[in-house]
């Protein structure tokens, strides 16, 4: 054997009760695992690794990452690889960087500057899907990636940023670049439908993809129409779109929002539950926070994101125009806030693009306003025109009660909607995983520890049709976690979000350590994972 994990407290991932045993890994998989009852010798091997009192768990998987660039961009990558995280799901909410042809690729690279920076960096030597995941291997990666084809992106590359029906031809289009992406390995198709271009697609134009996306037995993973007034109806149409398109549905950070849903996370389950036992194929994921984390120029009606970021800069540019933007914000409620009027003490800026504006980081729209002794709406137009659109934003509107019983449903993963970006980002990005193991399970009693394992490993690998990945068994490729039940945490806190977690001294990919003794390695063992379509 070339690696034998001496006497670990196994955590397999089935959610059953745990045990000790000798597991061995030989050629990057698991070939014998040997537990303390067991008859005949124990293995041996080049290397041996005295687990005494460390839980072994499978890899975490990172059902919603915004890491597209990020893996390009820092080879190290701690953020994911120190919480134990050795897959992650990239192109979510309908906007990534590919398909695209040339002016798609500047445009989203504009649009979702705030949430992965602005590219500057990166050789965009890609233009498809296939040829991005190619990127991936070639270049090397911390952990492994699947990608979702981003519906967004492809309305864009089809389309454009108008606000209207897709004619014909371009449904064709986005049939096409749906149909070839998932050929060369995308696992589904993800939509961000609060924000622009991907919000101006109807029902039947999803619908369409969706079919698309379930002939190559795919997934489809909505940011739907709202967490916020209308989020129940919103759930409702997804799951009514995703049946009548034949088509699996995985639901991005599943939550219910905002003071109109304060105590309503049993409707959703409700909702959910109905639909499973009516034989749907549902499932979600959450991370364990309160406040979600966003750009602020996702908070703009979609009236005032039509024809795209320079467009959108003309209209707040423009007083009266920008005086509609602020009524439908602070009167009605704009989509891109959800249905509710937006408040701005809950709008923390947590990055800015311009470093002129750093000043603005950690305090609250409502805060800075105060001090400049202006209105608040003043204080985030300036902030929008002098950023290029580039500021990210934490949003306080979550309720600590909705994400604990949400948690505990039985399709229910763990994703970190992690944006790397900004100066002050979302611990979320560097500690979800150790914050579900140490606070839900370990403190709180949310979760056995067991169950929690199993929703951040076996069951988003299910979701993911990993026929080999997700469980500690013989013939499983040995991507594996070690931890210390009693003292792994979140490092990371609002106030100091970028510290790594405690209590993971090893992370494996592959049977090759990323995170050995509690400290990053040099190795690359991530691989771009690819649906059976388009596997390499």
């Amino acid at each position: 054997m070339d690696l034998v994990i001496r006497d670990a407290t196994v955590i397999d991932g089935t959610a059953t009760p745990s045990y000790r045993a000798d597991v061995a890994v030989t050629d990057g998989r698991i070939t014998e695992i040997h537990r303390e009852d067991s008859p005949g010798p124990r293995p041996t091997g080049h290397r041996t690794l005295d687990a005494d009192g460390l839980a072994l768990s499978p890899g975490f998987i990172d059902m919603h990452a915004h890491s597209d660039l990020a893996l390009l961009r820092d080879p190290d990558h701690s953020a994911k690889a120190a919480q134990g995280v050795t897959l992650e799901v990239l192109g979510q909410d309908g906007l990534s960087y590919a398909p695209v042809d040339d002016r798609t690729l500047a445009q989203v690279r504009r649009s979702i500057s705030g949430w992965n920076g602005d590219g500057e960096d990166i050789d965009f030597d890609w233009r498809t899907v296939g040829g991005y995941l190619d990127r991936l291997d070639r270049q090397g990666i911390a952990v492994n990636a699947a990608y979702l084809i981003p519906q967004g992106t492809v309305r864009m590359y089809a389309v454009g940023w108008d606000d209207r029906p897709a004619t014909g031809a371009e449904l064709d289009r986005m049939r096409q670049l749906v149909d070839q992406g998932m050929r060369e390995g995308a696992v589904g198709m993800s939509s961000g439908l609060t924000y622009t271009p991907g919000m101006y697609a109807d029902d039947a134009e999803l619908t369409e993809l969706c079919r698309v996306v379930a002939a190559h037995g795919g997934y489809y993973c909505p940011h739907h129409r709202s967490y916020g007034a209308g989020a129940l109806e919103a759930y409702e149409e997804m799951v009514r779109l995703t049946r009548s398109a034949g088509c699996s549905l995985h639901l991005a950070h599943a939550t219910m929002n905002f003071g109109v849903n304060e105590g309503r996370a049993p409707d959703l389950l409700a909702l959910l539950d109905d639909a499973l036992d009516a034989g749907a194929d549902i499932s979600l994921d959450t991370y364990p926070y309160t406040p979600g984390c966003t750009t602020l120029v996702a908070m703009l009606p979609s009236w005032a994101s039509e024809g795209g970021p320079e467009a959108v800069l003309a209209r707040l540019a423009d007083a009266e125009t920008a005086a509609r933007i602020r009524h439908d914000l602070e009167v009605v409620g704009s989509d891109g806030c959800h249905g509710v009027p937006i408040e701005w003490d809950t709008i923390e800026i947590s990055g800015t693009g311009t470093p002129g504006l750093a000043g603005y980081v950690g305090r609250t729209v409502a805060e800075s306003a105060a001090l400049r002794g202006e209105e608040p709406w003043v204080t985030a137009r300036r902030l929008l025109v002098e950023d290029r659109l580039g500021t990210t934003i934490l949003q306080h509107v979550g309720h600590e009660e909705n994400v604990r019983q949400i948690m505990r449903h039985r399709v229910h993963t763990g994703g970190s909607d992690g944006i790397l970006q900004g100066d002050k980002p979302h611990p979320r990005a560097y500690g979800t995983f150790p914050h579900y193991l140490g606070r839900y399970a370990r403190e709180l009693g949310i979760l056995s520890l067991e169950e929690c394992v199993a929703h951040l490993t076996s069951r988003p690998a299910a979701r993911l049709r990993l026929p080999d990945r997700g469980l500690v068994r013989e013939g499983y490729r040995a991507d594996l976690v070690l931890f210390d039940p009693a003292t792994v945490a979140a490092g990371s806190t609002f106030e100091a979000p970028r510290t790594l977690p405690v209590g993971i001294p090893h992370v494996l990919i592959d049977g090759r350590f990323v995170i050995e003794d509690g400290r990053r390695t040099q190795v690359l063992a991530g691989r771009s994972v690819r649906s059976a379509a388009g596997a390499v």
